[in-house]
């Protein structure tokens, strides 16, 4: 694990294998683990860069002033990029990773080559599902309460609801589990997952005018949405590569939202066959 200092505080980062680089993306309160089974794949001829975003599983508080909102996450996904000095990069988003990829490309693309949105927040569909809407929901208590309401997710049956992470994956409680930990014993964490959850519900539509924008982004790119998702609806899917001068859409069978978890093998196989296009 490598860190970079950058204006909003400290972010946490893998960086592996050498090729054309990809930087994979996490949603909301994930780690960049959620990625580990795809970076053993594709580090083989791929260079991999993962970082940890400050959405709820992060390690290191913000600053007090950081722009927390997700346009103010995709920014800070901009400068990271250009501290590490990435180019010609894959672009990959899952769950709100995928909202980020979508901000990105709708603004300074000098460093994108290529992106990938995978079963992610689209349209109006913000915040998705139970899961997002609930989170959204307890973010309304200050941090020390929503610290309290979290507890209950040390529960492996409550992790398992569709509030949850049960409807988000069909394998990977597991990780789940992991990426529970800072926000249940860091305060500040809890204190910087409050102020994403709050910026979220004061600016619930803005994923629209970014989908307006979309016929800009001219590179080539991928849309893989699991066939079976009941948080991110496969008609988005479609709609997201008809709106893509260069979409290409291909459904997953067998996974929930979270393909990383539950299709990594062939999830991996197609972002290989995408970049070597």
């Amino acid at each position: 694990m490598s860190t970079v200092e950058l204006s909003a505080g400290t972010i946490d980062y893998t960086d592996s294998g050498d090729g054309p680089v990809l930087v994979l993306l996490h949603g909301l309160m994930m780690d960049g683990s959620l990625w580990d089974d795809m970076v053993s794949e594709l580090s083989a001829d791929h260079r991999c860069v993962v970082p940890t975003l400050p959405l709820g599983a992060h390690r290191h508080g913000m600053n007090a002033g950081a722009d927390l909102s997700l346009p103010g996450i995709a920014a800070l996904v901009g400068e990271f990029l250009e501290r590490l000095d990435l180019r010609d990069v894959t672009l990959v988003g899952v769950d709100t990773g995928g909202a980020l990829v979508q901000l990105l490309m709708t603004g300074d693309q000098k460093r994108v080559e290529r992106a990938v949105l995978a079963s992610c927040d689209a349209f109006d569909n913000f915040p998705p599902g139970l899961t997002g809407r609930t989170l959204v929901a307890g973010g309304r208590l200050p941090p020390r309460a929503f610290g309290l309401f979290m507890q209950q997710m040390r529960l492996k049956p409550v992790r398992r609801l569709p509030i949850a992470f049960g409807w988000l994956t069909k394998r990977g409680d597991a990780s789940a589990k992991r990426w529970m930990r800072p926000v249940l014993t860091r305060p500040e964490i809890r204190r910087d997952t409050v102020r994403v959850l709050r910026a979220a519900a004061a600016d619930r539509r803005f994923l629209i005018p970014v989908a307006e924008r979309l016929p800009g982004f001219e590179r080539p790119a991928l849309v893989v949405w699991a066939s079976e998702d009941r948080v991110m609806p496969p008609e988005h899917g479609r709609r997201l590569a008809e709106l893509l001068p260069q979409g290409r859409l291909v459904e997953v069978e067998d996974s929930y939202t979270l393909l990383p978890l539950d299709q990594p093998g062939r999830f991996a196989a197609l972002i290989r066959e995408f970049v070597r296009e």
